[in-house]
C-alpha cells in the first residue's frame, strides 16, 4: 500500500512539472503589451508547482527508504513536518540555482538535483525566448 502511495505522488509530481513547462511555452504575452503581469504570474506558478513536484519527488524517495538527501552528516526528516520542510526547502534552492550546500543530494538524488537545476536555469531563458518570438511574429 506504501509502494503504491509513493509511485502515485511521484508519477503527480512528474506530470505536475510536465504540465507546468507546457503552460509556460504556451503563454504569450497580452495582445499589445510587450510583458504583462499575467507572465510573470504563470512563471511564478510555474516556479512553485516544479520546487512543489521535486519536493513531492525528493520526499517519496526518502519515505520509500531511498537515501537521496542527507544534511551536514545526518540523514534528513525525522519527523514528516520536518522531511517535507527539508525537501522542499532543497527543492527551491535547487531550482533557483542558489545552493547554499547545507542539503546535499546523495545517489539517485544527484542526477534528479541535475536536471531540476538546469531546469531552473532554462525557465527564465525560455521565458524570454517565447516573448521576443511572439513579438516578432507580431510585428510582422
Amino acid at each position: 500500500m506504501g509502494e503504491l502511495l509513493i509511485l502515485t505522488v511521484i508519477l503527480i509530481a512528474v506530470l505536475g512539472v510536465l504540465m507546468s513547462i507546457l503552460l509556460l511555452l504556451k503563454s504569450r504575452p497580452v495582445r499589445g503589451q510587450a510583458l504583462s503581469i499575467r507572465n510573470f504570474v504563470v512563471l511564478f506558478i510555474v516556479y512553485i508547482t516544479i520546487t512543489i513536484g521535486f519536493g513531492a519527488l525528493y520526499m517519496a524517495m526518502e519515505m520509500a527508504g531511498i537515501t537521496v538527501l542527507t544534511e551536514g552528516k545526518r540523514h534528513v526528516g525525522g519527523n514528516v513536518l520536518h522531511l517535507i520542510e527539508d525537501t522542499m526547502y532543497f527543492s527551491a534552492v535547487t531550482l533557483l540555482s542558489v545552493g547554499y550546500g547545507d542539503i546535499t543530494p546523495l545517489g539517485f538524488g544527484r542526477p534528479i538535483a541535475m536536471f531540476q537545476a538546469l531546469i531552473g536555469y532554462v525557465l527564465p531563458a525560455t521565458f524570454v525566448v517565447t516573448t521576443v518570438i511572439y513579438m516578432d511574429k507580431r510585428s510582422d
